[in-house]
């Protein structure tokens, strides 16, 4: 692994350079005997990628290592937990793609999912810096040749275009950073040229495993075409490094605001305190946190997945106890769209009033009075 701070600090270095064979692996960690079996075993079935840089923030002999679990394969991910009987029936159609939700809002433009009535997400590309090992989309990582080209580019901004309900678009992937800066501005002056979209939104985690992407070009040429807003992915505290916040303090002062949406992953952040320091970490580097989501219902990542009761105590801990706005909005992803979970406050109601509680469980008794016709 190359010492030069110059490669390093170099994003396209860090690309070619990711470690996608268990020999590349080996030159940066400690593998013990049981990852390397899972290594092998797994691989058959769901593709390995991660970035130097990523990998660099591993403690190297640490098996429960956070990013360890999130970057490094499992042999947990070959254990099929859920079984088609136990889905509803609108379910069960998508349960041999790998991810039962994967067919809501497909089209016939390969590269648009239109679930919602006045927004779309729009694939870039299937790759990603690093491989998460809780990915909803893991089955296709790095299998399909999905690195779309410029037709299929140019017929998901022709649906875009053609459909004026539609105000905001949502790049995706893979990470949709992974492309170069000129494929990107492409996208985004063509969308800016539709009237009816008003504003574009980036999903990526690059800030995370890739943040030696962030440079100044990309962020003077994404500054032409706002408003753009950016959601990343920061699961863990040892996440937000000196890099991570640099990368985050580039966009925002390319105007682009910045907002978190975590997973809930068992082992790794299902516990107040370490729910608490990241939130904490974020807002000390300017990050909104937006979303905490329940971990998706998908073949191979399942024993990342927590009971909701873990994610509301979670909740509940966080409300009162910290910053109102360092709260995420705790949701699960169901074919329904995403459903807010929340602790009830509300605990008991009568003629005229409402019974309410704080976070201390102190209660209120409030006059709710309403005209009647």
């Amino acid at each position: 692994m190359t010492t030069d701070p110059t490669a390093w600090d170099d994003w396209r270095w860090q690309l070619a350079n990711s470690a996608t064979t268990l020999e590349a692996l080996k030159e940066q960690l400690n593998i013990t005997p049981d990852e390397v079996e899972a290594f092998q075993k797994v691989g058959e079935r769901y593709s390995f990628r991660a970035t130097p840089y990523y990998l660099s923030l591993i403690e190297k002999d640490n098996p429960n290592d956070p990013i360890r679990l999130q970057a490094i394969p499992s042999i947990k991910e070959l254990d099929d937990i859920f079984h088609i009987d136990q889905l509803p029936s609108f379910h069960k159609s998508g349960v041999d793609s790998e991810n039962p939700l994967w067919k809501e809002g497909k089209t016939d433009v390969a590269c648009i999912v239109h679930r919602y009535p006045d927004r779309v997400l729009f694939y870039l590309t299937n790759l990603c810096p690093t491989f998460c090992r809780h990915c909803s989309r893991k089955i296709r990582a790095g299998r399909e040749s999905m690195v779309s080209d410029q037709a299929l580019i140019d017929r998901g901004i022709a649906y875009i275009a053609e459909r004026p309900e539609i105000r905001d678009v949502l790049l995706s992937g893979g990470d949709p950073l992974t492309v170069s800066d000129s494929k990107l501005e492409y996208v985004l002056s063509r969308l800016r040229q539709i009237p009816h979209v008003q504003i574009i939104r980036i999903g990526t985690r690059i800030p995370v495993t890739l943040p030696q992407r962030i440079t100044p070009e990309f962020c003077q040429m994404i500054k032409k075409y706002h408003p753009i807003w950016i959601n990343t992915h920061f699961n863990h505290p040892n996440e937000i490094t000196s890099e991570a916040k640099l990368a985050i303090e580039r966009l925002l002062e390319a105007g682009v605001p910045v907002g978190n949406q975590s997973v809930l992953l068992k082992g790794i952040n299902d516990s107040v305190e370490v729910m608490k320091e990241l939130v904490h970490k974020l807002l000390i580097a300017r990050v909104r946190p937006y979303y905490l989501y329940h971990a998706d219902l998908v073949r191979g990542a399942e024993h990342f997945r927590t009971s909701i009761n873990v994610g509301m105590h979670i909740i509940e801990s966080l409300r009162g106890h910290t910053t109102g706005f360092a709260v995420p909005q705790y949701v699960i992803c169901t074919p329904l769209g995403k459903t807010p979970l929340n602790p009830n406050y509300v605990i008991g109601t009568g003629p005229g009033y409402i019974v309410l509680r704080n976070y201390e469980w102190r209660t209120w008794k409030d006059p709710d009075r309403h005209e009647t016709t």
